[in-house]
């Protein structure tokens, strides 16, 4: 189309949204605050990071009970037991097949063990205490236990299976509902997000509606929300996962008794290399991803309602 001298007339220009990296054209710095969104985030990555630590920590204790303790067993014979009958003993347990190692426990050791109960000098006899390491967690703890009584006459058998096996259902319990905890979790953090960018939409309802008048595609506002919402929330994201770094170390010095360590004398000396970095790193991209995809959605949803 042109004028009267023959100038072809301009025409309107369509607003490319994703060209214009360094201006604001919708106005989301001011529509999607930097403080509250971030600030929510960082409270649920908080929350995820100890989640994921506690399921990782379930699961390590369990690991540890099942091959340790679980597979364990101790016969205990009389005090006035001879060498020969201990010898008979333990060829007797050596000779069966679930056992692996049948060991008569040090005489001083067990002193030491009942010091706190029986004081320096025991004013009994000690038994003869045997201790069984087996090649794995007996499926019938007392089954087994009634077979090395057998096996060793006058022998009393006492099996660490039952109250681990308790012990473990409780870890793998904790395990889920960490599990369940960060499922949860995320679905907060997509709601918070999902609420964000309907706020950020109401305040620049005729911004979004005049550029998509003019041409926009759904694209390229959806992702204008997406871009801006992916940073918020990776920023809070990441202050969350730094806050829990110290928290999830002070917890990991306090279990280290549990894992068969020594409790640090400093925070310096803190267990930070045991923490599940692998887990904790890709957490902020993580809640980006998501901040990002929730957004996405929520715009895309509103715009398709435009006439």
């Amino acid at each position: 189309m042109a004028d009267g001298m023959g100038i072809p007339a301009r025409q309107p220009a369509v607003p490319r949204l994703r060209r214009s990296r360094g201006r604001d054209p919708l106005g989301l710095r001011r529509a999607l605050s930097d403080r509250l969104l971030p600030a929510l985030v960082a409270a649920m990555a908080l929350l995820a990071a100890l989640a994921l630590a506690g399921s990782r920590g379930a699961a390590e204790l369990t690991a540890r009970w099942e091959g340790g303790a679980a597979a364990a067993m101790t016969v205990q014979l009389p005090a006035n037991a001879g060498a020969a009958r201990l010898a008979r003993g333990l060829a007797a347990l050596e000779a069966m097949p679930e056992v692996t190692r049948a060991q008569p426990m040090d005489q001083a050791r067990m002193a030491a063990l009942l010091r706190p109960w029986l004081g320096e000098a025991p004013a009994m006899a000690l038994p003869v205490v045997i201790e069984l390491q087996l090649a794995g967690l007996p499926v019938a703890p007392e089954a087994l236990a009634r077979r090395i009584a057998a096996a060793v006459p006058g022998a009393s058998v006492e099996s660490h299976g039952v109250w681990v096996a308790r012990l473990v259902a409780l870890a793998r319990s904790l395990q889920a509902v960490a599990l369940a905890a960060l499922a949860l979790v995320a679905g907060i953090a997509a709601a918070v997000v999902a609420v964000a960018v309907r706020a950020g939409i109401a305040a620049r309802r005729e911004a979004i509606a005049i550029l998509h008048d003019l041409g926009a595609t759904d694209a390229d506002i959806a992702g204008r929300f997406a871009q801006r919402a992916g940073w918020l929330v990776a920023a809070g994201a990441a202050a969350g996962t730094l806050l829990a770094v110290p928290v999830l170390a002070g917890f990991a010095d306090l279990a280290a008794p549990l894992l068969g360590g020594q409790p640090a004398e400093s925070m310096l000396d803190w267990p930070w290399t045991s923490l599940p970095w692998e887990a904790l790193a890709p957490l902020p991209l993580l809640a980006a991803g998501l901040g990002w995809l929730t957004a996405q959605v929520t715009v895309r949803r509103w715009l398709r309602r435009l006439p």
